[in-house]
């Protein structure tokens, strides 16, 4: 009976760290971006005019525009740019989709008016994300942290995200079996 119970234990402690492995495979983004470095965002910007900019480009290329709010203090921020442009399949299917706008939230520029004409979207902490269409129509507004995987983003749930809302989503040929 005890050498049944000691290969029991055996068999057992060798299969928990591979169980524990495969149930946590989602890549995520790295929790050491160096935030001296890091400057995405621009606090003297004139966001209205960039955001105009941003979308006249998006309806000129038949894309989406993805607005990235936050500001040059947010790790989480750092994080989400980071893991999106390193990874080359996200990359890829943001250039495809999306023209993409970093919205500046600081103490210096909070940018009020243009958050308010979205609806607050602070309230869901920072990042966060809006999608506007190529005509500068509100589709969306996305709180990152459904995106999260531990110390970073789930590629699996970003990816997802990033098609759900991009202009082929939108295509009503893409319906027409359902």
């Amino acid at each position: 009976m005890k050498k049944f119970q000691l290969a029991f234990l055996l068999v057992v402690s060798l299969a928990i760290p591979s169980v524990l492995l495969s149930q946590n495979t989602a890549p995520v983004a790295k929790a050491d971006v160096d935030m001296k470095t890091f400057k995405l965002y621009s606090p003297t910007e004139n966001a209205d005019q960039a955001l105009q900019k941003a979308i006249e480009e998006a309806g000129k290329t038949g894309k989406h525009v993805f607005i990235q709010i936050g500001g040059n203090w947010c790790i989480w921020c750092a994080r989400f740019h980071e893991f999106t442009t390193k990874d080359k399949q996200i990359d890829s299917l943001v250039n495809a989709n999306y023209v993409v706008y970093h919205l500046n939230y600081s103490p210096e520029n909070k940018n009020k008016d243009i958050l308010a004409r979205y609806g607050y979207p602070q309230r869901f902490g920072f990042p966060v994300f809006i999608v506007l269409d190529g005509k500068g129509k509100y589709l969306h507004t996305q709180n990152s942290a459904y995106l999260e995987h531990d110390k970073g983003y789930s590629k699996e749930k970003v990816m997802e995200f990033f098609m759900h809302w991009s202009p082929k989503a939108f295509d009503p040929a893409e319906y027409k079996n359902y």
